[in-house]
């Protein structure tokens, strides 16, 4: 069982000066915002919302397109997943989710806070419970993934978690420091922690430019 290390964002910066005159531009931009956001993360040892935030705009850093505005969101975290599972030949993503985050994974598939459908039907007031079987569905799905070693659908299934509950703190749906949420705050910061600096170093790596131009380029 090959054991998961993770790379800090000192050594992410000082790898990529080594690299990035070869690079493409948006190449080159997409990992330099993001090493620079996993780097302001790591300044927040003790505030867990913070850390999560940064985290996650580190991580938009590394996949957003120019195309965000007209495709989703979750549609491109699905295509990024895709390209860094192909470069990722020494299944370091695989080893982080299976060896290293199994427990707390289990823990984000049967948290009902990180589905988006359970928010939906209260929001509408729907008492129908079809969330519930969509949730038991979800988990279903993912508990197979994690039995299977399928590390796409489990990476997917994650992530799609972590999202919602980026947009609670994103957009306010959540109290800064409260205990309601304080399980899958400190889960997906661990989560993300690992996940992140991998993510960068297989971008660092990619030989055939598989990323696509950014957001919003250097004007």
């Amino acid at each position: 069982m090959e054991p998961t290390t993770t790379t800090d964002a000192s050594a992410l910066k000082q790898r990529h000066r080594q690299i990035r005159d070869n690079q493409p531009e948006s190449l080159r931009i997409r990992i330099h915002r993001a090493v620079s956001w996993v780097a302001r993360a790591e300044r927040e040892q003790d505030d867990h919302d913070a850390r999560y935030i940064f985290l996650w705009i580190a991580f938009n850093a590394a996949y957003a397109s120019e195309f965000g505005f007209e495709q989703k969101e979750r549609d491109q975290v699905r295509q990024f997943i895709d390209r860094l599972l192909r470069l990722d030949d020494k299944q370091r993503l695989h080893h982080a989710l299976f060896n290293q985050f199994s427990g707390p994974i289990r823990t984000l598939i049967d948290n009902r806070y990180v589905f988006e459908p359970f928010w939906k039907a209260l929001r509408s007031h729907d008492s129908s419970k079809a969330w519930e079987e969509s949730f038991a569905s979800s988990r279903k799905v993912a508990m197979k993934a994690l039995l299977g070693n399928d590390t796409s659908t489990l990476l997917s299934i994650v992530l799609d978690r972590l999202y919602v509950l980026r947009n609670q703190l994103i957009h306010g749906g959540a109290t800064w420091g409260s205990a309601t949420n304080r399980a899958q705050v400190k889960d997906g910061v661990a989560i993300l922690g690992v996940l992140l600096p991998i993510t960068i170093e297989l971008m660092m790596e990619d030989e055939k430019n598989e990323f696509d131009a950014v957001a919003y380029p250097v004007a």
